[in-house]
């Protein structure tokens, strides 16, 4: 006899996929969509990092095994693209952009600062998983150099004090929640 479960993903529901984890289902759809063609590799990627946060050695073998492709060139074009990452990201993150433009008017000094200000090196995670500093080639932003990314948010003209107040500011959030969360 078929439950609520099965008839319905509503909350509560099982995934149907072995590992009860009902993101599979959002990136087994997107593989659908492309009829499992070898040539939305890259598509899928995008979609499972979106879904997962970040491409895990296991879900990249996962999409190998889906898409029929050897597991080298799966990891080879993720691995080329700047824009996939493989390690969890932080609550929080920036991604400081060190183009040209950027990089002339300060955006060494905006990484510089916030890996000091955190402790973390750029392209990673402060331990306790709260912030993630990460730099980029370019954002194509120039006319607002130097840019910083910040919790998906574009911001111009962000000289390194104010990138530290603006992160500064996404933490207290989170601490604010967490402690209203708490009582």
């Amino acid at each position: 006899m078929p439950t609520a479960d099965t008839e319905t993903k509503g909350p509560g529901a099982t995934s149907d996929h072995p590992s009860g984890d009902d993101r599979f289902e959002l990136l087994d759809k997107a593989m659908r969509r492309g009829r499992y063609g070898q040539d939305q590799l890259i598509e899928v990627l995008h979609v499972a990092q979106e879904v997962f946060g970040y491409l895990s050695e296991d879900l990249l073998l996962y999409v190998a095994r889906a898409l029929r492709l050897p597991p080298s060139r799966v990891y080879g074009v993720a691995t080329f693209y700047h824009l996939f990452t493989f390690d969890p990201p932080g609550d929080h993150s920036a991604t400081v952009c060190t183009g040209t433009a950027c990089f002339v008017k300060g955006a060494n000094d905006v990484v510089d600062a916030l890996a000091r200000e955190h402790r973390v090196a750029p392209g990673s995670t402060t331990e306790d998983g709260r912030f993630t500093l990460k730099t980029a080639r370019c954002l194509g932003s120039c006319g607002m150099a130097p840019v910083v990314v910040v919790d998906g948010e574009v911001r111009g003209h962000l000289h390194a004090d104010a990138a530290i107040d603006e992160v500064a500011a996404r933490l207290a959030t989170t601490d604010d929640r967490d402690s209203e969360e708490a009582v």
